[in-house]
């Protein structure tokens, strides 16, 4: 079956649409719904007259852009980290370059040497031109030269790729060159024929960025130390850059063999530059003369000695080695730059097979037309490899990091319920796939072919209509399963525990009561919280209440169990001592409904801080308090969440009690992995059984010391649930965070008692899956809980062979009890493209989701392998996946040019910072507890959410006019970007810090904290003063957004420069060295090249 044709479309957006049975929708695309009574199945005002088979105007593939940033690590402070494997040393990595702020001395490449001399440019911001189509990106990187092509500025029409343009990118971004480019000797590259006139290059920069590469020095001269092995400075530059499109230019692309050059037209020859610019021809790597990008200022000639050849004489060049310019290798901040001027005004249409979506950080619509939205679905690739020796070869993950319940913004509606009444959903009856927009009907819509499986299914008659001429069911647009590629059935009860209808799901709140929690003044702030936030209980749709129902226990050595039921002028409190065979004490007056106990239930609120003001009681049990949650829901036949509030290592007589066996000295030692594992086996079989009970276990930890993370989180892991930590937990500091997180967690939407199963077409299958879930076999993913916010990662493997004509298809199944108790499944469908030539599947790849792959994967190792050992199998991963593209990808040029593929020229920078994270590579600042927790907490994440984590964005907030009140542009996530008279903001989505630059204007300082100077400026203060004045209003507007946008809330923290608190916030620098060891980008750059090296030759 061919799923090459577009997905079904389906008609505009614009039209009302209608409501399904016994739900009203806001419509298809957000309009309202159809207020009339439904008929069956409505129609979407049907097929459009003249809607063409055809891609929609615009959705035509595009070379998809570069992946966006990932941000930093770190919970704790000053994770800064030691780059083990590298070689370390004293050495400056030579002057700074013409950049206005230096990098820290001592920084450093790994190898060591002295950088031979490079070629730089002013860091400045330049307007961003249109970017060229596809063009090679190179740069000098200590002999490499890097490529890549910039994103289109719109999407080409049809299936080719657009003329290719020659132009200089703007800051920090890769400038484009020829793909992979060598000329022939003595001949200037040719320009990109779009640009018009030779002549007319728009005046981005002074000079365009040019190839680099170099040669050794002449024999005799003298000698510099090499810095990437091979690899010699004072090497001749190479010539300019010509662009050429990915692989081959319009029309359609054709199967090149491999090796085969992949040349654009050529275009006009480059017009003579200005002596001062281009002081003439070097020698270049092949002996070749040939255009080179002559030396700027403070640049001294390739090698001591060198001829400049065809240019005027200048003055003798001095011979201090000179540092690699940060500004040309590629910018994380360019690229999303790029990523949003082309992408984000046009909506995404999923009509069509194997598009790669915009990026993460790109702001969207979607118009679901038969694909399921990137918001639920992104993949590593969108083009699959035919066989899994193409796969082997590549190293590229086949990945998915599915959502199955994101949230949508309001413009995008929710999917549709589709009730098919007692019959329940159609499906495949040999593996049982849902009836989906591929399905094919045949024999006059008598039966269907499985588009998974391709066994030929009957058509029940309830369900049989006729087809069009094009072998179309003539409803396929009344039917959401036929032509979207998201949407909801109600469950039949066969797809119900124990063939019955679930009750209403509960939550019961389990406080600590021990000293720590009531000295710290948390259990008061909590009750008190809990009298309003009670009546923001999830509820479905727009019922008037919720049918959640509530109870209560607090705790320290035994636990209270409340009896609330409204009937009682006052709570009642039972005590179980016998922690050790946990039981519920009462089961009638427990769980209750908010609305008719809550004056009982405002009553025990007031009265439990009071209750326990006096007690001395220090020690905590813990997997009693779950073990009683989880029996309650069995006794009451329904599943819920458990919201734990906990301050202390559970160290008194009972099951799962823990001891401290906190150790720094096992840090970078074989037995680093026993820091990450749980202490006991006691709390896996627990979480198993809590899974099993639909019970999700929600942690707030309050922690003062030590209190074993890695054990505590296990339950909450295994059964879909959350952890928060608020270390050292002061009311007046962390109360703002707390609160907010708690209101969060009680409102969010959760599905429970869910199970999740991931079916594929013929040919792959769903091999590996990484998330906070349990599995008991090896295909259905169960949690007891799943929110909004968590993912589940799941990872392909080949079984047969796939055909570039039928693609591969994807789908997600989730079924699950919503908060009201009514039983649905939730079905995402995704087509993807499969190819025979590499160099598709390397057009077609998202970085974001690839590193949100790598880090789960590495975070999952650390609880078997040494962590040295996590970190070389990424570098070595990354290193093959860039060594097989330029080998079979690239056209034939010198090893020493870095050659990366334009979807993954961010690949070296965000791994990097992966493998910088506290996880991986632990400051002397960052504690066991936060290790675990970070760890825990990367394995739910989704791509925007690991994106930001670990490269976190450093927003400049007094660069732009302060009536301008849209987000500012970001900066790079170096201390070369900051300069002393402004101030900045960095999010990376569980901090927030604001720096203050030792020099900014004294009427800056004023209107932002109403202090005179910034001497008077508190440092490690958290929040800012509410003034009365633009620029107050503007920074507090903007970090009330950037808050929004997080599924946590972030504190504040302010930083003053050169004050103690900046090394924390210097750790999150992630472009520069952390103090550590964690390499700088520039060096890590050069260490993938020096292995991409070894695996060529």
């Amino acid at each position: 079956m061919n799923v090459n044709q577009s997905a079904p479309p389906v008609p505009p957006f614009g039209q009302p649409q209608p409501v399904y049975l016994g739900h009203h929708q806001s419509s298809y695309g957000g309009q309202p719904g159809s207020t009339t009574a439904p008929t069956s199945y409505g129609a979407y005002n049907g097929p459009v007259p003249g809607y063409q088979q055809t891609p929609p105007p615009g959705v035509s593939r595009a070379p998809p852009s570069s992946g966006a940033p990932p941000a930093s690590t770190a919970q704790g402070p000053c994770g800064q980290t030691a780059y083990g494997q590298f070689g370390q040393g004293d050495v400056q990595n030579g002057p700074s370059s013409t950049v206005q702020m230096q990098r820290l001395p001592g920084y450093q490449p790994f190898g060591s040497a002295i950088l031979a001399p490079v070629v730089s440019q002013p860091a400045v911001l330049q307007p961003y031109g249109p970017p060229p189509t596809s063009a090679q990106v190179t740069a000098q990187l200590a002999g490499m030269q890097i490529s890549g092509t910039v994103a289109p500025a719109s999407p080409p029409s049809g299936l080719g790729y657009g003329p290719p343009t020659s132009l200089a990118s703007a800051s920090g971004s890769f400038p484009n060159s020829g793909l992979y480019g060598s000329y022939p000797q003595g001949q200037a590259p040719p320009l990109g024929q779009a640009q018009g006139h030779p002549g007319t290059q728009p005046p981005q920069r002074s000079v365009p960025l040019q190839a680099s590469s170099f040669t050794p020095p002449a024999s005799g001269g003298p000698r510099m130390p090499s810095m990437t092995g091979p690899l010699l400075p004072g090497q001749s530059f190479g010539g300019p850059p010509v662009s050429q499109p990915n692989h081959v230019s319009s029309p359609a692309p054709q199967a090149l063999p491999p090796g085969t050059q992949m040349t654009g037209p050529p275009g006009p020859p480059l017009p003579p530059m200005h002596s001062s610019q281009q002081p003439g021809y070097q020698l270049q790597q092949n002996g070749s003369f040939g255009p080179t990008r002559g030396p700027q200022s403070n640049y001294g000639s390739p090698y001591p000695g060198a001829a400049a050849f065809g240019s005027q004489p200048g003055p003798p060049q001095p011979l201090p080695a000179k540092r690699l310019d940060p500004d040309a290798i590629p910018s994380p901040i360019q690229v999303i730059e790029d990523d949003r001027n082309n992408r984000g005004s046009e909506p995404f249409v999923t009509g069509v097979r194997g598009q790669v979506p915009p990026l993460v950080t790109t702001n969207f619509l979607v118009k679901d037309q038969g694909n399921a939205s990137p918001r639920y679905i992104r993949c590593t690739s969108y083009n699959i490899p035919c066989t899994s020796d193409m796969a082997k070869q590549a190293q590229v993950p086949l990945a998915a990091v599915i959502k199955p319940l994101a949230r949508l913004p309001p413009e995008e509606a929710s999917p549709y319920v589709v009730d098919h009444g007692e019959s329940g959903p159609l499906r495949c009856n040999r593996c049982k796939a849902y009836m989906c927009p591929f399905m094919q009907f045949v024999e006059g819509g008598r039966r269907f072919q499985c588009c998974f499986c391709s066994c030929i299914n009957d058509v029940p008659p309830q369900y049989f209509q006729h087809l069009d001429h094009t072998g179309k069911r003539v409803d396929a647009y009344d039917r959401p399963e036929l032509s979207l590629g998201s949407y909801e059935f109600l469950a039949t009860v066969d797809y119900c525990k124990n063939n019955k209808f679930p009750s209403p799901p509960a939550f019961i709140f389990m406080i600590d009561v021990s000293y720590n929690a009531i000295r710290s003044g948390l259990v008061r702030l909590l009750c008190e919280e809990l009298k309003s936030l009670l009546d923001f209980l999830p509820r479905e749709g727009r019922a008037e209440e919720s049918a959640i129902r509530v109870g209560f226990v607090t705790y320290n050595k035994v636990l209270h169990f409340y009896n609330v039921k409204s009937s009682l002028a006052q709570p009642q409190m039972m005590v179980v001592s016998d922690v050790g065979d946990m039981f519920v004490p009462l089961l009638d007056g427990f769980l209750v409904n908010v609305n008719e106990s809550q004056a009982v239930i405002t009553s025990l609120l007031d009265q439990i801080p009071e209750m326990f003001a006096d007690t001395r009681e220090t020690e905590t049990v813990f997997a009693p308090v779950i073990q009683a949650g989880m029996e309650a829901l069995k006794a009451a036949e329904c599943a819920g969440k458990l919201f734990l509030f906990h301050t202390s290592l559970p160290i008194a007589e009972a099951p799962g009690k823990l001891k401290n066996r906190d150790d720094r000295k096992l840090i970078n030692t074989d037995k680093e992995k026993t820091l990450f594992q749980p202490q006991t086996g006691a709390y896996q079989t627990l979480a198993k059984e809590c899974v099993a009970q639909g019970c999700c276990v929600d942690l707030f930890l309050f922690p003062n010391q030590y209190v074993d993370v890695a054990t505590l989180s296990v339950v909450p892991q295994l059964t879909g649930g959350s952890v928060y930590k608020y270390a050292c937990f002061q009311v007046e500091n962390d109360q703002e965070r707390f609160l907010s997180d708690l209101r969060r967690d009680v409102q969010k939407v959760v599905g429970f008692d869910a199970v999740m199963r991931v079916r594929t077409s013929t040919g792959i299958r769903a091999v590996d899956f990484f998330g906070a879930f349990y599995m008991n076999n090896t295909t259905d993913v169960e949690l007891a809980g799943l929110d909004g916010d968590k993912t589940v990662t799941v990872e392909f493997k080949h079984d047969d062979r796939l055909n570039e004509e039928n693609g591969a298809l994807l789908q997600c199944a989730l079924l699950y009890t919503s908060c009201a108790g009514q039983r649905r499944l939730r079905i995402h469908n995704l087509a993807l493209n499969c190819c025979t030539q590499l160099a598709d599947l390397y057009r077609n790849c998202e970085t974001d989701t690839l590193i949100n792959y790598m880090a789960k994967f590495a975070y999952r190792g650390v609880l078997s392998s040494p962590v040295k050992t996590v970190r070389d199998t990424l570098i070595t991963q990354c290193a093959q996946i860039l060594a097989c593209y330029r080998k079979n990808c690239a056209s034939p040029s010198s090893a020493g040019q870095l050659i990366l593929p334009e979807c993954m020229k961010l690949l070296p920078v965000y791994l990097n910072c992966v493998l910088k994270s506290d996880v991986l590579q632990p400051g002397a600042e960052v504690t066991t507890d936060d290790r675990a927790y970070v760890r825990q907490l990367v394995t739910s994440m989704d791509v925007a959410e690991t994106n930001v984590f670990f490269y976190p964005r450093l927003l400049p907030l007094t660069k732009s006019p302060i009536e301008n009140t849209t987000e500012p542009p970001a900066v790079r996530a170096s201390e070369e970007r900051l300069s002393n008279g402004d101030i900045y903001l960095l999010e990376n989505g569980l901090n927030l810090f604001l720096w203050v630059g030792a020099s900014v204007q004294q009427g800056v300082v004023q209107s932002l904290f109403g202090v005179s100077s910034f001497s008077q400026i508190t440092s490690g203060l958290s929040v800012l003063p509410v003034l009365d004045n633009l620029l107050s209003k503007k920074v507090q507007g903007l970090i009330d957004s950037l808050r929004a946008q997080r599924s946590r809330y972030m504190k504040l923290i302010v930083v003053k420069q050169e004050d103690k608190l900046e090394t924390l916030f210097k750790h999150f620098l992630v472009e520069d060295k952390s103090l550590s060891g964690g390499a700088s980008y520039v060096d890590f750059l050069c260490h993938m090249h020096k292995e991409i090296r070894q695996l060529l030759s």
